[in-house]
């Protein structure tokens, strides 16, 4: 049986997150937020006396780079607890990895469902928990025509299908749907942009991701279509890169999360401060963040609740613990391992900053196959 604690002063565990990458922005404040939450574990005791380790390697922008290092942290540094990738590429790369070694990955960011693995932890949000209240909002609020701009990569694809069923449902209209390559020419922009001017829709649905995201509100800023009403909304542009715009590129913008920044509530405003503490205020404060903060937490719980530091030993407990996060109390689903969360939509103010517009009353149980779920005549009567 192999172990997940192959030492016996410490318990290693390693961080997945590039400094390099497309999403550079919003992983550092993920490894961020995981080294906040190590301290935290190991302030209280760490696992039953023993201190959570933490392991950290160079990882290049390339999903065979996250590969690489995953494979190093196990095979030369004894880890088979890894906290991070963001990238959907990068998690299915890194995937075989920690299968072979019977190690256990934690992925703190949302994503496009439809996966299990018996070695991985989901606790960034599932399609039912994001981009179904989206897809809500728009619908009721903004309109039926949507156009689709994306990276091509799987995330967007994926995404877009999922969208796309959600306002075809609703007797709604895909007008477009564009992929570019992660740093695509400013003249491959300018023609999406032309088309959008073009078709007029409601709604963009953006699925660009990183350094290509202010791009892209600065293509738009200044558009015919924002000018009448046109919004762009997303799951995965956050503050990371709001703190790269100003309000004039993102006032309006719409996105779907379990947290933003600027929720209130005693956890997360102890969440900000202790991340401002130990980076500094400059910090940017994520939904991805606040994930890989409160998935270090529940690792531990259950850790220090199983009879053995094995990975089956591990995966029973994760089922039984609670954790009081910044978006509310959370938990694993043992079916799915996925998470319970917090659905919230947001809308980015004057001040450059989200205002929450939605918000849920309760954890939602996570449907990564989207087996369970429908609009009905609920939507339509309301669109």
């Amino acid at each position: 049986m192999q172990l997940l604690n192959t030492r016996r002063e410490s318990w290693p565990v390693g961080l997945l997150f590039s400094e390099t990458s497309q999403t550079s922005a919003v992983e550092h404040s993920q490894a961020c937020a995981t080294l906040l939450a190590i301290d935290e574990v190991n302030a209280a005791g760490g696992i039953n006396g023993l201190p959570l380790e933490p392991c950290r390697l160079p990882v290049g922008p390339h999903p065979d780079d996250y590969r690489l290092a995953a494979e190093k942290l196990a095979d030369e540094h004894g880890v088979r607890v890894l906290f991070g990738t963001h990238m959907s590429h990068s998690r299915k790369a890194v995937l075989p990895v920690v299968e072979s070694r019977e190690a256990l990955l934690f992925y703190p960011t949302l994503y496009e469902g439809f996966e299990f693995s018996q070695n991985c932890i989901y606790t960034g949000a599932a399609p039912n928990q994001n981009s179904v209240p989206l897809a809500r909002h728009l619908l009721r609020h903004h309109g039926r025509r949507v156009f689709f701009i994306g990276n091509n990569y799987v995330f967007a694809h994926e995404s877009n299908r999922i969208m796309r069923d959600l306002f075809e449902q609703a007797e709604g209209q895909v007008v477009g749907e564009v992929y570019l390559p992660f740093g695509a020419s400013d003249d491959d922009l300018a023609d999406v942009i032309a088309k959008i001017e073009a078709l007029r829709p409601d709604v963009i649905y953006s699925t660009v991701v990183g350094s290509d995201t202010i791009r892209l509100h600065r293509a738009f800023a200044g558009t015919r279509s924002r000018a009448e009403g046109a919004v762009i909304a997303s799951l995965a542009t956050n503050e990371a890169d709001l703190a790269q715009m100003d309000a004039e590129l993102s006032e309006g913008f719409l996105a779907a999360a379990p947290w933003f920044s600027t929720l209130q509530n005693p956890e997360s405003q102890a969440f900000r401060a202790g991340m401002e503490a130990r980076f500094g205020g400059d910090i940017a404060l994520t939904s991805g963040a606040e994930a890989a903060y409160f998935q270090v937490h529940l690792f531990a719980q259950a850790a220090r609740q199983a009879e053995l530091p094995a990975l089956d030993a591990v995966l029973a407990r994760l089922a039984d613990v609670r954790f009081s996060a910044p978006e509310g109390e959370v938990r694993i689903d043992a079916a799915t391992h996925h998470c319970w969360l917090w659905p919230r939509i947001g809308r980015v103010n004057a001040r450059n900053a989200f205002e929450v517009i939605e918000d849920a009353a309760a954890p939602v149980k996570p449907e990564p196959y989207m087996v369970e779920h429908s609009f009905g005549g609920d939507l339509i009567s309301h669109a």
